[in-house]
């Protein structure tokens, strides 16, 4: 399927379904869908614990579940299945390069490496930290590799590692958003995980200096997105909020149960103390500042005395603390169950950031594509857009 087709059509599906998952549960008690498809509501109210948590990590086990109850939901599965990139095999250059590496990061430069393809031009790393894919690529591609890096702290530690491998690698101390001259014409750019507006920027730069190829990895579509995301593309009818762009990546394989553990607790802690708020002034949602994690180790009677100060609210008689500590449980137990719609959703809203970004390229003169560099337990944010010039 052509790019633009793909996007097109993604495009006007999410925009068909945009009242299932672009209001949040966390805010809305009963989101309107709730009454619209009262079958789907009590399916997943009903669901076990166990099925609650695999349904919000598969994102494909949900669409499966929301297409029983609305059919064109299916069309889903076709238009965010974006090809797997075949690695190449990279040497084996000993355990001693990557000893600085942890594990799972090591796995996701390698696998990034090995998607990529050389095009025998001198390599940009954008945004590279301590250089570690610029490195792997210096000695794989045997070309030269220039990392652009804000942090002279890792730049000072990368030139260290590149001049122990004797390697053609050199560092640039410079802010990614502000540096003028960068990228140049004729360079082959890569970035690994680039946030936001940081892979949004060497993209558009990009373009302009006339590289010669793009190879990118996105991940928080999110960061420098004020409201509303400004596509790069033409023709686009959906619009994106902020909020929108981070349920695009919300997803994580990482977490450890104690972990999970915590996140549940400050879920049902917050919206416990949203119950109060509500019944004290009778308005619905509000957003607040964040919460100290320190807050929400001890117990909810202390967590809702420090909301409660912090808010401008009335203190509670300890004797009335438990029951909203409950209602709190009750509602983190039905938004689990009700985000299982928007989770269904989650990868499409990706897969339409990523093939914005590849269509404007293709817009310039590009020849792009877009596919998976590695697999999903490795890294969630695994799209790769390739483009080459002419």
């Amino acid at each position: 399927m052509r790019l633009l087709d793909r996007q097109r059509q993604l495009d006007a599906l999410l925009l068909n379904f945009h009242a299932l998952w672009h209001p949040q549960p966390f805010r809305e008690i009963r989101p309107a869908w709730c009454r619209q498809w009262p079958a789907l509501t009590a399916e997943l109210l009903a669901l076990s614990d166990e099925a609650v948590v695999h349904l919000n990590d598969d994102g494909a086990a949900a669409q499966t579940l929301v297409a029983r109850h609305l059919p064109e939901v299916a069309a889903l599965a076709v238009l965010v299945d974006v090809p797997a990139r075949p690695g190449v095999a990279l040497t084996d250059y000993g355990p001693h390069w990557a000893r600085e590496i942890p594990g799972r990061k090591l796995q996701q430069i390698e696998a990034f490496a090995a998607a990529a393809r050389c095009c025998s031009r001198p390599v940009l790393d954008w945004c590279g930290g301590k250089g570690h894919l610029g490195r792997l690529l210096a000695q794989q591609w045997q070309m030269p590799v220039q990392t652009l890096e804000i942090d002279p702290v890792l730049c000072s530690e990368g030139e260290a590692l590149a001049r122990r491998g004797g390697l053609a690698h050199e560092f640039v101390v410079a802010d990614a958003l502000t540096a003028a001259n960068v990228p140049v014409a004729g360079q082959h750019v890569v970035a690994l995980h680039a946030c936001g507006d940081l892979h949004r920027r060497l993209i558009t730069q990009g373009v302009a200096a006339q590289v010669a190829r793009f190879d990118i990895a996105p991940c928080c579509y999110y960061r420098g997105v004020a409201e509303r995301y400004q596509p790069l593309s033409g023709g686009l009818r959906l619009v994106l909020l902020r909020d929108d762009t981070r349920l695009a990546v919300t997803e994580s394989v990482t977490a450890a149960p104690r972990e999970t553990r915590q996140r549940d607790r400050a879920i049902a802690w917050k919206l416990g103390f949203d119950s109060y708020r509500r019944m004290v002034s009778g308005d619905t949602y509000k957003n607040f500042k964040p919460v100290p994690e320190s807050w929400v180790r001890g117990n909810f009677a202390d967590f809702l005395f420090q909301m409660n100060c912090r808010e401008g609210l009335p203190a509670l008689a300890t004797g009335k603390v438990a029951a909203f500590e409950a209602a709190g449980w009750q509602r983190q137990r039905e938004v689990m169950r009700l985000s299982i719609v928007r989770h269904a959703f989650r990868r499409a809203l990706e897969v339409w950031l990523g093939l914005d970004l590849a269509v404007f390229l293709e817009e310039r003169g590009y020849a792009a594509d877009i596919g998976s560099f590695c697999e999903r337990r490795l890294t969630p944010r695994n799209l790769l857009i390739s483009a080459r010039l002419g």
